[in-house]
């Protein structure tokens, strides 16, 4: 029987408000989960704004130490779960879980440990939306994350499933979604909160990735070019995949399920070359 992650020393159990980490849980409505420390605040502002609006309460929980990232210091790992708890204060999550996995660890598919760490938090927390990372992302822990919290959810009765499972993007753009596909998250207009949050993880940004720029000008870039025909409907957007037919179908494999959105592409490109009469 693997052990609680609250016995394991490199678990990080933080609860910004009152009460434990697994009453926090459960007031959790919205639960971000993610390889790292920042890919939260990159990827699910929609949600943490969701929870700063009231009625709803955001939690995240990140699955690895962030050893031997940009700005590999040697107490990069204490430093970034620093930054990580910060974040949570000061965005009001209802719960930050970093679990303190190696990299390793969390792409290993016979590894049990984030499995078993999944399972736990989902014993306790019932969120209606849950956000992740895509399965055509290019980081390959961001795709082993995505693909262990989807064996998790699967695993869960119908009535503890969530309603709804973002998979957004990070180190891949999803503009390349078809309309039918793109699922658009508004991320609001608070650039300027947006901007502090982003900020406070500085042990990426001195290490030379500019990811506070980046966010942003991403977001607003996803609002704008999203429509050629009409104004902009949002000032910042977050592009995701709808990942609920995976959760809610056990059929589905993960990988038709994904080629399938590229050959909805290829279709879509095939198309217009052939209506405006390619050579």
């Amino acid at each position: 029987m693997p052990e609680s992650i609250a016995d394991r020393t490199r678990v990080d159990l933080h609860v910004p408000g009152e009460g434990g980490w697994r009453e926090a849980l459960r007031r959790v409505t919205h639960l971000g989960v993610g390889a790292h420390a920042d890919d939260l605040e990159f990827m699910a502002f929609h949600g943490i704004e969701q929870g700063r609006s009231g009625g709803a309460k955001f939690g995240g929980v990140i699955a690895t130490d962030g050893a031997g990232s940009v700005g590999g210091e040697a107490d990069l790992v204490d430093r970034r779960r620093a930054e990580q708890r910060a974040a949570a204060d000061l965005a009001g999550y209802a719960v930050m879980i970093q679990l303190g996995l190696s990299t390793a660890e969390v792409k290993s598919a016979d590894n049990k440990l984030l499995r078993a760490d999944l399972g736990e938090i989902f014993g306790f927390a019932r969120p209606r939306v849950v956000y992740t990372h895509n399965p055509a992302d290019r980081h390959d822990t961001h795709v082993a994350v995505c693909l262990r919290l989807i064996e998790t959810l699967r695993a869960l009765r119908p009535e503890r499933r969530p309603e709804k499972v973002y998979g957004c993007e990070v180190w891949r753009d999803l503009d390349w979604l078809t309309e039918g596909d793109r699922v658009r998250l508004n991320c609001g207009r608070d650039e300027e909160f947006s901007a502090k949050l982003n900020g406070i993880f500085r042990s990426q940004i001195e290490g030379g990735k500019r990811y506070d720029l980046a966010v942003i000008g991403r977001r607003r870039a996803q609002a704008t070019f999203d429509d050629p025909h009409g104004a902009d409907a949002a000032e910042m957007v977050t592009l995701a995949m709808d990942l609920t037919p995976l959760v809610t179908d056990l059929s589905l494999s993960v990988e038709e399920f994904t080629l399938c959105a590229i050959d909805r592409l290829r279709v879509e490109v095939a198309g217009r070359l052939a209506r405006m009469g390619h050579a």
